[in-house]
């Protein structure tokens, strides 16, 4: 890329910059997996840039044209969106259906598959219809959609398996104790082949990850240091779940709304290589701390980069690996 990075990790880069300008930069059919969850089509603007619901759909579909072209033949496309109500009334948006759509028959895309990210922590909103006037459940759910150039994008279920329930623990512990192979009234078949341990059990599309990082070490050393942490996070193992699932080692990951770069950070722990875009320059000078080891080198850094000093290189993150199956959802 033309444009030097704000800073630099041993396996990515972040760019403070206008990413419709920046993906232009990148090499046609190079990209693994894009990762993002770009600001949410909301009445009320926030800090960090949404945009209207009227011109959202268009502009969110401008990096889908942009982006396929940068996309690997098996490559995979990752966004997430809020839902949002319309304005004055508790009637609900359609603009994410509407992304869906044309994402598909405008540009392309094959939807591969739609997930529901099920945050137990979220706030009830919006306050007028839920917390009010009380006609309205808390909206705790977010669409995920996995968007593919091709029919048969690279994934394996293998790399995301989660715990066996307890039940499941006793029947793979003593199987014809629990249950019978045999034809079923539905017609679906249990053969002997259900009790043997593959590792984990299968995940669904309804990820249920809480959204509570109030004492990582980005948000202590936000606290700690002064520094105004990025208001939309969302959790490491949204991101890490689709990284693990639709790439490998090496591969890459870029993720066109930054924000506070969870994005970067997981794959950087994960081994892939990735790029990561964000427009506003405080956001990726905050950002750099999650790849920093202490306090001292996180001003240092954080400063460079807000001040435009120099370009910020960083040696490896010392914080363990993730692990998708130690906190998710269990299942038979």
């Amino acid at each position: 890329m033309g444009d030097l990075p704000a800073y630099e990790t041993r396996m990515g880069q972040a760019y403070c910059g206008d990413s419709m300008k920046l993906i232009e930069d990148l090499p046609d059919a190079s990209i693994d997996l894009v990762m993002t969850s770009p600001p949410f089509a909301l009445q009320r603007q926030k800090e960090y840039g949404n945009k209207d619901q009227e011109d959202y759909v268009d502009w969110l579909v401008g990096f889908a044209r942009k982006l396929k072209v940068k996309l690997t033949p098996t490559g995979s496309f990752v966004l997430d969106l809020g839902g949002a109500y319309q304005k004055g009334v508790p009637v609900r948006s359609l603009y994410n259906y509407e992304v869906l759509l044309r994402f598909c028959k405008e540009e392309g895309y094959f939807l591969a598959e739609e997930f529901f990210w099920y945050n137990p922590a979220k706030l009830p909103s919006p306050i007028e219809w839920v917390n009010k006037r009380k006609i309205r459940v808390k909206d705790a759910v977010n669409t995920v959609w996995w968007f593919s150039v091709a029919e048969f994008p690279k994934a394996s279920v293998s790399n995301v398996l989660v715990p066996y329930s307890e039940r499941m623990k006793k029947l793979l512990k003593d199987g014809k104790r629990w249950y019978d192979p045999k034809e079923r009234p539905s017609g679906h078949d249990i053969s002997d082949g259900f009790g043997l341990d593959r590792g984990g059990a299968i995940p669904s599309n309804l990820l249920e990850l809480p959204n509570t990082e109030s004492t990582s070490w980005y948000m202590r050393a936000c606290k700690e240091l002064g520094i105004k942490s990025h208001p939309a996070r969302f959790p490491a193992r949204l991101p890490e779940f689709f990284i693990r699932l639709l790439t490998d080692p090496g591969d890459l990951v870029v993720d066109v709304f930054a924000g506070s770069n969870t994005t970067g950070e997981v794959a950087e722990r994960l081994d892939r290589r990735w790029i990561a875009f964000e427009l506003e320059r405080e956001y990726v000078a905050s950002s750099v701390i999650r790849f920093c080891d202490d306090v001292e080198q996180a001003m240092h850094a954080y400063r460079c980069i807000l001040n435009g000093q120099q370009q910020v290189s960083l040696r490896p993150i010392k914080q363990p690996v993730l692990s998708f199956a130690s906190s998710a959802n269990t299942t038979t």
